[in-house]
């Protein structure tokens, strides 16, 4: 699946207003994902979970930095996701269906923090290249 230029405009456009909020739509971003899809929290044994907890922000940081490592590298996101699919498949070995519940909740995240450029046609692409994002993560465990 490949992003058109129309879409690849809206992420990195967008990209632009999230980043300067990144950690806090990061943190946002997985206490959604831990409240409503409780079984992912199995791969955090060793954090605090609650809500604003250090290691969430910390974590959420990173996430969203790796989505922000997408962005910037539209042209190339596997070579830009790598490391972190090797990681999540051969050593953290993540079921892959969570990565399309983070997407899933990053998405709700951004609509709700951006409501006026979060447009259907936002929408449309952030949901297509976060399928992209969640194909590179995964395609280490074929």
């Amino acid at each position: 699946m490949s992003l058109t230029k129309t879409e690849r405009t809206l992420i990195v456009s967008m990209w632009a207003k999230i980043s300067t909020q990144a950690d806090t739509i990061g943190t946002e971003t997985l206490e959604r994902l831990f409240l409503s899809y409780p079984q992912t929290k199995t791969y955090f044994p060793h954090f605090d979970l609650h809500p604003g907890s250090a290691q969430l922000h910390a974590h959420g940081s990173k996430v969203v930095a790796a989505v922000g490592d997408a962005a910037k590298n539209i042209d190339n996101i596997g070579a830009a996701l790598s490391k972190l699919s090797e990681l999540h498949a051969y050593v953290l070995r993540v079921d892959p269906v969570n990565f399309k519940l983070l997407s899933h909740c990053l998405l709700v995240t951004l609509a709700a923090r951006f409501p006026a450029d979060f447009t259907a046609e936002a929408h449309a692409a952030w949901d297509k290249f976060l399928s992209v994002v969640s194909s590179v993560l995964t395609e280490k465990y074929r």
